[in-house]
């Protein structure tokens, strides 16, 4: 599947047909401005068993989200381990605002947060 640009900033690809690069590699970790990023996963639970048209209008859904942020800098789509990667500027509770708005349009994406072993 082709890279899909959703901006002018960012390119969301979803890799299918070659083994995927380690994310060290191609993902940015500063900004243009030398700033560090952020970054954040989400699972896409068996999306690549799906049809190739159920993926490409899933992709175009997260993409509609992430064009809506001028904070992303980078995503990715891992079709071999079902990921979503997005690396972003900080801002103050963004992640959880696109998480949220990815879920509203793609409602099978899990975000993976870090476990803390405490109880609410």
């Amino acid at each position: 599947m082709k890279p899909a640009r959703f901006s002018s900033r960012a390119v969301l690809t979803a890799q299918t047909a070659k083994p995927a690069l380690p994310m060290w590699k191609i993902v940015p970790t500063h900004d243009e401005n030398g700033k560090m990023l952020t970054d954040f996963m989400m699972l896409l639970p068996k999306l690549r068993q799906q049809p190739k048209v159920y993926i490409e209008r899933t992709v175009l859904s997260i993409e509609a989200v992430l064009a809506c942020y001028r904070e992303v800098v980078f995503a990715d789509v891992n079709l071999s381990i079902n990921v979503l990667w997005v690396s972003l500027r900080h801002r103050s509770g963004v992640v959880l605002e696109i998480a949220g708005a990815i879920r509203d349009r793609v409602p099978e994406a899990l975000l993976v947060g870090h476990y803390t072993g405490r109880e609410a």
